[in-house]
């Protein structure tokens, strides 16, 4: 039995709030379960030095938790003058997320920012983030193509992201983090609304786990995707 008494298959109750924020181009609280997670879209910042005179746009993420969003207060990453290893890494896959659906040329030289700050984590927040950073995205375009700022359709698809792994011997999907803390192998999905795959992170903590077991991730997986792009599509309609 899982701790939160779902189903193995189960999300945890998921809700996207979109046009949260008064001066964001571009806004979405997100909430799987008891993690929280605010993105906000900040549109038509110049596109890094790298790419002037390309003709190209970019989407890019910024990521941090708040000092309480855990049980215990964390130190402000500015405090500290660096930013975690944790924290790069995740706000680069959010990144490479958005960026995997986005038509960067049909932007034109023109940068989006996505900012998604954890307000409570129970597990999955870059799983949350990338997920209501779409809908952000999503609406920061709209906000751009009202304003005659971009050449065509920058979004090519949907993208989303879930959790699944082996607690208790059984494949489960959406994990929080009793179930993360305690599970013998955990992975992180992105697949777009078409089914591409976009990024897969998966770690054995126990033992190693077999080709069959990975199977039954990905399967669950492809299940909270589908349902997670449904409510997307439902959110921005």
């Amino acid at each position: 039995m899982r701790p939160s008494k779902r189903a193995p298959d189960a999300l945890r109750p998921v809700t996207l709030e979109r046009a949260v924020s008064r001066h964001a181009e571009g806004s979405c609280l997100v909430r799987f379960g008891e993690t929280h997670v605010l993105c906000t879209a900040t549109a038509g910042e110049p596109v890094p030095p790298w790419l002037k005179g390309s003709g190209r746009g970019w989407v890019t993420a910024e990521y941090g938790m708040l000092p309480r969003a855990t049980n215990d207060r964390m130190r402000r990453e500015a405090a500290a003058g660096k930013q975690s290893g944790r924290t790069q890494e995740i706000q680069r896959l959010i990144g490479r997320s958005l960026r995997a659906v986005a038509d960067l040329p049909s932007l034109g030289e023109k940068q989006i920012i996505i900012d998604c700050d954890v307000l409570q984590a129970d597990g999955g927040t870059r799983t949350a983030s990338i997920t209501g950073a779409w809908v952000a995205l999503h609406d920061a375009l709209a906000w751009m193509e009202a304003r005659s700022m971009i050449k065509g359709k920058v979004l090519r698809d949907h993208v989303a992201a879930v959790s699944c792994g082996l607690y208790g011997g059984e494949a489960v999907l959406d994990l929080d983090y009793a179930e993360d803390s305690e599970a013998d192998a955990d992975a992180n999905f992105v697949i777009t609304g078409a089914g591409g795959i976009v990024e897969v992170q998966g770690t054995a903590e126990t033992e190693p786990f077999s080709q069959e077991q990975f199977d039954q991730l990905m399967l669950l997986a492809r299940t909270g995707i589908a349902q997670l792009v449904e409510l997307q599509k439902l959110t921005v309609a």
